[in-house]
């Protein structure tokens, strides 16, 4: 079987930016996200995102049951891929805090000021399981892999014009702290384990000028981050993901220079 190329869906936010190169060409437009969904397996979404200003203080549901099936909720994970010197998110708060707290603070504003907020550099790895409290700061480039939801509940949105939803975010908060970013494991030469969970595998891989590529067991999606050339025959550029069949025939990478990857799968 082939690899495949999936389409992106660029969406446009109050918190984007018309600077979304080297991964898409420079538009008139305030693009904020990439969308890159698979309609099979792996089951997951895959973005890009590009922001200018601040995100919303948010929050996602973990999985939940409804009529016996599983619905699922959002856990995800950021690879930081551009920063300004200033960037930062933020993930869970500086010191736990009880709900009614937490929704006076939501009220008032004063939440943004009670979250820690970690520096973001180019390379570093946040995982955000569900029910972690974040927000994401200006100036920032980054590729997110994440659970197929896209189920958010705003706490705060600093005067924006759009809906809150605090009863059912703090329903499904943790009102803890959070580790901040998450050290990559080495596996092998050019071979990085950025993030682990029971919804994703997410590696990165250098990739060097002729390198060859065969399948694993389950079906994986490969998330080209640099440089550009050829893979199974086919061209590929900075912003695009493939997905690779389950046991798909060796095929090659070819490229001008190293190349650098993100290789996600469902556990």
């Amino acid at each position: 079987m082939k690899l495949r190329r999936l389409d992106g869906t660029a969406l446009e936010k109050i918190w984007g930016t018309p600077d979304t190169e080297p991964w898409y060409p420079r538009g008139a437009g305030k693009i904020g996200e990439v969308w890159f969904s698979a309609p099979e397996e792996p089951r997951l979404l895959v973005k890009f995102l590009f922001t200018s200003q601040k995100l919303s203080v948010q929050v996602h549901p973990p999985d939940s049951a409804s009529s016996g099936q599983t619905v699922p909720g959002k856990t995800e994970m950021w690879h930081v891929l551009r920063a300004a010197p200033d960037a930062r998110v933020a993930l869970g708060f500086e010191r736990p805090l009880d709900r009614a707290e937490a929704r006076a603070a939501a009220v008032s504003g004063e939440i943004e000021g009670l979250l820690r907020w970690y520096p973001a550099h180019s390379g570093d790895t946040f995982f955000v399981p569900a029910g972690t409290v974040h927000a994401i700061g200006a100036g920032l480039a980054l590729c997110e892999i994440q659970q197929h939801s896209d189920v958010t509940y705003r706490l705060y949105d600093y005067g924006r014009p759009r809906e809150l939803h605090l009863d059912a975010a703090l329903a499904v908060a943790d009102l803890g702290c959070h580790p901040g970013a998450c050290p990559p494991v080495k596996l092998g030469p050019g071979l990085l384990l950025l993030a682990e969970c029971p919804y994703f595998r997410t590696e990165s891989i250098a990739v060097g000028v002729d390198s060859a590529y065969a399948g694993g067991p389950k079906a994986e999606l490969l998330i080209c981050l640099e440089a550009d050339g050829h893979v199974d025959r086919q061209t590929f550029a900075p912003g695009q993901v493939w997905v690779v069949p389950p046991r798909a025939d060796m095929f090659r990478i070819r490229l001008h220079d190293g190349a650098r990857w993100l290789r996600a799968s469902v556990p």
